[in-house]
Formats: C-alpha cells, sequence, structure tokens
C-alpha cells in the first residue's frame, strides 16, 4: 500500500480503497457538500454512509457533480435495524439506490445483526433481510454486500443459508478493542474486515504510548492508529471536518510501524475509547 488510492480487493473481485471516509454525524445542511466535496478535492474516494443518517441524496449529489468519473468513486451505505424483514430490507436498497442517483452501489451492509430475543427468530430474520441484499446484487443495483458488527456467532447461521457469502465487516476496532478474535475468523472466511471508531472515538489521541510513537515518526497521533489499522489488514474508516486533519488521514503510507510499535499497541488496555456499542446488548 503506497498511496491513498491503494486498494483491496472483496471476494468477489471488486477493488475497494482502503481509506473510507465516514459521513456519520456531518451535520445535513448547506455545509454537508462542500465538506464532501473537499474532502473529495483532497484525495478520497471512498465514502460511507447509512440509511440513519439521512444523506445518500446528498452524497450522491456531490459525487455526480464532483467532475471526476463515477467509476473512481466507492460508495457504500448500511441497512438500518428497523428493515427486519425480506421486504423491508429490499424496499431499502431500492429507496437508497433511488436516492443516490448513481447506478449500482459499490456496497450495502446490514447495519446490526439485532439478536434481541429467541435465537431462531433473529437468525431467520438475518437470512430474509440477507436474501434481500443477494436480491440486490444479482439484480445489478449493488456491486457488493456485506454485514457490520457481526461476529462470529452471528455470522455461522448467515453463512449456512447465504447464496451470496458476506464481502465486508465492518467492526469497531482500535488500540484497547482489538477484536482479533473476531478480525481473524473474518479474514479466514474470505471476509474484508473494515474498522469503524478507528481513533477511538478521539480518547486514544492524548494516549501516551500513542504520543511517544508520534513523534518518532513526526506525524499526528491519528495517523499513528490509522497506520496500526492498516498493518493489522484492517480498512479504516475515518471521519474529519477539519482541513488539517481531513489531510492528515490519509497521509498514512510515508511511515512504518515497527513491530514492537504495533505490538504496543495492541496491548493497550481496555479504556473509554470503546464506545460500549456490543452487538448482543444494543437495544436499536
Amino acid at each position: 500500500m503506497s498511496t491513498q488510492q491503494e486498494c483491496v480487493e472483496l471476494a468477489n473481485g471488486v477493488q475497494m480503497p482502503v481509506i473510507g471516509y465516514g459521513t456519520w454525524q456531518i451535520p445535513v445542511n448547506e455545509r454537508f457538500l462542500s465538506t464532501i466535496h473537499t474532502a473529495i478535492q483532497l484525495g478520497y474516494r471512498h465514502f460511507d454512509t447509512a440509511q440513519i443518517y439521512q444523506n445518500a441524496d446528498l452524497l450522491g449529489e456531490a459525487v455526480r457533480f464532483s467532475g471526476f468519473p463515477r467509476k473512481d468513486f466507492f460508495l457504500s451505505c448500511k441497512i438500518w435495524a428497523t428493515c427486519r424483514s425480506y421486504e423491508t430490507a429490499y424496499e431499502a436498497v431500492c429507496e437508497t439506490y433511488d436516492r443516490m442517483k448513481v447506478g449500482a452501489i459499490d456496497l450495502i451492509c446490514v447495519h446490526w445483526p439485532a439478536t434481541q430475543g429467541d435465537p431462531m427468530l433473529w437468525q431467520s430474520a438475518n437470512a430474509g433481510v440477507w436474501r434481500a441484499l443477494e436480491d440486490a446484487q444479482l439484480e445489478g443495483k449493488v456491486r457488493a454486500i456485506g454485514v457490520a458488527n457481526f461476529l462470529p456467532h452471528h455470522l455461522v447461521p448467515l453463512l449456512a443459508r447465504a447464496r451470496i457469502r458476506p464481502a465486508v465487516n465492518q467492526l469497531e476496532i482500535h488500540p484497547g478493542h482489538t477484536q482479533f478474535s473476531t478480525v481473524n475468523w473474518c479474514l479466514k472466511q474470505g471476509i474484508q474486515v473494515q474498522a469503524w471508531s478507528p481513533l477511538g472515538r478521539g480518547a486514544l489521541l492524548t494516549n501516551p504510548t500513542v504520543l511517544a510513537i508520534a513523534r518518532a515518526h513526526n506525524v499526528a497521533p491519528a495517523q499513528v492508529l490509522l497506520r496500526w489499522s492498516i498493518e493489522r489488514q484492517l480498512c479504516p474508516i475515518v471521519k474529519a471536518v477539519d482541513l488539517i486533519h481531513m489531510r492528515e488521514n490519509l497521509r498514512l503510507y510515508h511511515f512504518e510501524l515497527s513491530d514492537e510499535e504495533i505490538s504496543a499497541l495492541d496491548k493497550l488496555p481496555p479504556s473509554t475509547a470503546y464506545s460500549g456499542l456490543h452487538p448482543d446488548t444494543v437495544t436499536f
């Protein structure tokens, strides 16, 4: 990986840029378009949204009027947890497709496994939702499909019924909350892992270990954390609206972390950096 345009190849052959730009909590107002246009000018090409963010139409507009070809972009979206049947999930995909107006969406994911209640019921519901995403891919509305916040015990029953295997799993991953067992399981299954909240909601930016490594490489603490993600075969989803931070988050390929530095970050203890959003206990 030598530039910000470096891609990974998903299991179905689709190329996905390693660094994604997350759009969660970017205010949906007149500044949204200018923020996305700035990100595009800086070199971001992978943009991540979700049904619940309610910004898919604006993201599609930013891409359409960017001055760059549609094929240069990778656009991903997640279907919210209220879509718990084939019908509601398929309708959500079609609605997102219509709102974005960019042709086939590059990646659609199931946002949460929604595991409340009887396991047989949520497994059946997930199977129905997944079948809707499969049909959307087979119809050409979507180029790849995946999941978010699915642990192995959520994925095993889904894989048992799947016609198309998930290409991606988005997980909260950062030092102090590495989820290495799930990451390794996914990679062995050919599922690429994306890391959301790779900076630990900003709490890791003042961690003494992170700061020491940043000083050693003359880089920002955020760059250390994002480089750690890449070294661990993860694709980080970053979010920044400050121009300096947006630029820094792309500059990750001019330095490498040593084995000792990676190990030190691996061993950081759990902290307030973790969101507390466990897939089996969230209530949405």
